[in-house]
């Protein structure tokens, strides 16, 4: 197409210039003079109101050079273009259908002049202009500078380009033109083209109802060919801008396919094609272009292919149904103007006749219709015509004795676009007409008169029409002159026998709520492929939950590898962009999908590490009521009255307080226990150690009272003087314990610093001081009596029991000395188990060391369990 841009350009420059040296002329001078005529293939009828309208009657023209040197030769056109001639035809049924019915338009009879565009640019805006300017030679003007236009208005173009050329010349007099098959989203542009309407939706509709196609069966990985004009270039921006802002999908590759037949780029492009892992083809293409591309991928035997086809060829393509397309094409989904019914075209169409037609208004398309329909010439035939046994044309031939697609009606698409047309303009002009005086919507509330039309007068209210079709389709104008949207989907069905069949499996219409909607019959489709499935065409597979999409470096964004969500975020969802946290008290499940409550962690009485340890610590409590009992029974024994046996009751009491204090450490955490917990400890092992400090202090005072001179020692450790030293040791630790919960009292934690995974529950100290001191208070009172101890250890027999409590207190020491940097180094419910461990070592082996001995002569040696024996050497023991 590039090469023929600068002839065009050049072309359209003149041909603006030309109209507005017209305009001028008019403007400034009682006459106009055209400088010339324009020789176009014209069907006229007379009316008091003209319509316009441009058709592709043929669809080859010869374009004269344009050397500048001399006036160009008039173009010329070859090539019958059925369809298009019949969609003059349905122009001209709609106007006489008009004409005949009385509700619409009466009193008024509606004109028409139609010119053959032969599918070429130049040509179609001369057209344009004999149209706008009308083609009398000279025009001469009343001093009020009225009267009625050529045409009102203008039905055309086919082409995107065309229609962007034309309309925005005839824009700038408000000229209203009405395409019934241009599709460019470009010339919904209000600002550029004020006087565009059309009566098929926009590629940008077009584009979306691609998308909801390719959203409806997985596609996200496709690509596109286009061809190198506004139709392709603004439906691949439109396309890829639509992708983008919805995210259904990517594009694999985007390739403009060549207007000749340029068999190296066509080969590079089949090879693109088959290279890419996209399924998927979406092709905006004209028929023209497809048909070269096919040849070269059947030459190349590319299948397994899923195509989608633009309206440009998707019901207009049976050139391409044929066996040596179709296993490639078969199962193709396109998008299709939407198909009407038109009641009276058919018997409409069989009255045309060359006789009642052929005259100097009419030109020579009646004429080349007959001899193409009926292959003959009308006389006088051309040279060696007869001799080869061609036949002369009558004029009275029956078009029903020969198979035409002309006269088929049942797959009536830019017909009926057409149809509806002109149609909108037949309304528009009728409200027009219906105009009350003094309540018009121009000026000082004026209306317009059939005398003194103007094509801005029609352009106002076509704006505003709102008809409905006998078809029930609506037909009314968005603020940028858009028809309501609506498309057929066609699937290509390629029968066992070979034959083929375009058939509608369904539609995509814009809903009330201003949103695509399309409707699949699925089950009518037909799929190309072994399974006679819908193909797979991704980039990449779709992230199942737990994982999230990471684009790969310099790919589209469909493109993409899933890594799982990391520990303690997940993702329910597919293709998710990034994972999302779990609240503070879940986690993670296995698959990333979900988040479930995390694990709990305490020491709990149910687990085995718990229950030794209540084990342990009720079996120790048991062993000092029973050690308490046989002390009790045997109260009056020399070994438990030698050894001060109130003392050695409250030792017992203290050690199963000990024993039972280490159960508040099992268990989940609550405010009670963790307040509670290092209080009883504290205050009972302050009892303990206070009586055997205590204990370990009569021991020596009875030693020196035994000396010369030591008698008074032993008035300082009466009954009264050893219970309130314990009472006051033991009231110390009660203050320190006071203190501690009223400044920082311990409370339940839920600690996860260990396990992301865990909730360990753990009771917080509050107060590191606090604890050091209780800890530190009761370490002081059991160094202290090891000290005691240890210093009278070599004491006579008889006063053998300081070797008991140093042998006790040093284990006491020792356990409690290896407890602290164990404990510190204990995570969680494992420190509670090092406390607790610590209490019951340390508490049965103070209850071992100082009361094992004495059960054991008093249940095993009761024979030395005498006075004598006590008092004697110690070897007896």
């Amino acid at each position: 197409m590039s090469s023929f841009l600068p002839s065009y350009l050049l072309l359209f420059i003149l041909l603006y210039s030309y109209f507005c040296y017209a305009m001028s002329s008019s403007v400034f001078t009682s006459s106009c003079q055209l400088q010339g005529q324009f020789h176009l293939n014209i069907m006229h009828k007379t009316g008091d109101v003209i319509l316009g309208g441009l058709f592709p009657v043929h669809f080859f023209s010869s374009v004269p050079d344009l050397s500048f040197a001399s006036e160009p030769q008039q173009p010329s056109c070859h090539g019958f273009y059925v369809q298009g001639f019949r969609q003059a035809q349905t122009m001209a049924f709609a106007i006489d259908e008009i004409n005949n019915n009385s509700s619409l338009l009466p009193n008024v009879t509606v004109g028409y002049t139609l010119y053959d565009n032969c599918a070429e640019l130049g040509i179609g805006f001369r057209g344009a202009l004999s149209l706008a300017s009308g083609q009398e030679e000279q025009i001469i003007l009343h001093n009020t500078c009225v009267g009625k236009p050529p045409v009102l208005a203008i039905v055309g173009e086919t082409s995107s380009t065309r229609s962007i050329a034309i309309s925005s010349i005839l824009g700038l007099y408000r000229v209203p033109m009405v395409s019934y098959f241009a599709t460019c989203s470009c010339l919904s542009d209000r600002q550029k083209y004020p006087s565009f309407f059309r009566t098929i939706p926009s590629d940008a509709f077009q584009v979306r109802a691609m998308i909801q196609i390719l959203k409806h069966f997985g596609w996200t990985w496709a690509g596109l060919l286009i061809t190198d004009d506004d139709y392709g270039l603004h439906a691949a921006r439109s396309l890829q801008s639509e992708l983008s802002l919805s995210g259904e999908g990517c594009l694999a590759y985007v390739e403009v396919l060549p207007w000749d037949k340029d068999t190296d780029e066509l080969r590079r492009i089949v090879d693109v094609m088959k290279q890419s892992t996209a399924r998927v083809v979406i092709a905006f293409v004209h028929l023209s272009h497809m048909i070269n591309l096919m040849e070269e991928v059947a030459k190349q035997n590319v299948t397994g292919l899923q195509w989608l086809a633009s309206e440009g060829w998707t019901a207009t393509g049976a050139v391409l149904q044929t066996p040596k397309f179709m296993p490639y094409l078969g199962g193709t989904l396109g998008i299709a103007i939407r198909r009407g019914e038109i009641p009276g075209l058919r018997e409409f169409l069989l009255q045309i006749r060359p006789d009642l037609h052929h005259n100097n208004n009419y030109g020579n398309s009646m004429v080349r219709f007959w001899e193409f329909t009926f292959q003959c010439r009308f006389a006088p035939a051309p040279a060696g015509w007869l001799e080869g046994g061609g036949a002369i044309c009558t004029g009275k031939e029956d078009l029903e004795n020969v198979n035409t697609k002309f006269l088929d009606v049942s797959n009536l698409r830019p017909e009926y676009n057409v149809y509806k047309a002109v149609y909108a303009l037949a309304y528009a002009l009728d409200d027009m007409l219906q105009c009350k005086p003094r309540r018009g919507p121009f000026s000082g509330h004026s209306c317009a008169t059939l005398q003194s039309l103007e094509p801005w007068q029609l352009l106002y209210y076509l704006e505003r029409v709102n008809f409905s079709t006998p078809f029930g389709d609506q037909v009314s104008f968005d603020e940028n002159g858009d028809v309501v949207p609506i498309y057929d989907v066609m699937n290509w069905l390629w029968l066992p026998d070979g034959s083929t069949k375009v058939q509608n499996v369904g539609e995509v219409k814009r809903s009330a709520f201003k949103v695509e909607e399309i409707i699949l019959d699925e089950d009518k489709i037909f799929w190309n492929f072994e399974s006679k499935k819908p193909v797979r065409s991704v980039c990449s597979e779709s992230c199942p939950p737990g994982t999230h999409m990471v684009r790969k470096k310099g790919e589209p964004k469909c493109c993409f590898d899933c890594i799982p969500c990391s520990e303690g975020k997940i993702t329910n969802k597919r293709n998710s962009l990034e994972c999302t946290s779990c609240p503070e008290d879940f986690w993670s499940n296995p698959q990333r999908d979900h988040c479930v409550p995390k694990k709990t962690e305490f020491l709990s009485y149910f687990e085995p590490l718990g229950i030794c340890l209540t084990a342990a610590s009720l079996l120790g409590t048991f062993i000092c009521t029973v050690v308490l009992g046989i002390f009790i029974y045997h109260r009056r024994t020399p070994i438990v009255r030698a050894n001060n046996s109130e003392l050695s009751f409250q030792v017992l009491l203290s050690l199963k307080l000990c024993f039972l204090c280490s159960l508040l450490f099992i268990g989940r955490p609550r405010m009670w226990t963790c307040q509670l917990r290092h209080a009883a400890f504290g205050i009972s092992f302050v009892l303990c150690v206070s009586c055997i400090l205590v204990k370990t202090m009569v021991v020596l005072a009875v030693f020196k009272v035994s000396k010369p001179g030591g008698g008074t020692s032993l008035k300082w450790f009466g009954a009264m003087q050893q219970r309130g030293t314990v009472l006051c040791l033991t009231s110390i630790q009660a203050a320190i314990c006071t203190a501690w919960l009223v400044s920082a009292s311990p409370t339940p934690h839920k600690n996860t610093q260990y396990q992301n995974d865990k909730i360990v529950y753990e009771c917080t100290v509050g107060s590191t001081v606090g604890f050091a001191v209780l800890l530190g208070y009761i370490g002081m009172l059991a160094v202290l009596s090891f000290l005691i101890a240890f210093l009278v250890r070599n004491l006579p027999d008889s006063f053998n029991e300081a070797k008991l409590i140093t042998f006790g207190m040093l284990i006491f020491c020792a356990v409690w000395v290896a407890f602290v940097p164990v404990y510190i180094s204990s995570p969680g419910n494992y420190a509670d188990a090092v406390e607790v461990f610590a209490i019951l070592a340390s508490s049965f082996g103070l209850l071992i060391t100082l009361f094992g001995p004495k059960c054991y002569i008093i249940l095993l040696r009761p024979e030395i369990n005498t006075k004598k024996a006590v008092m004697g050497r110690g070897a007896e023991l």
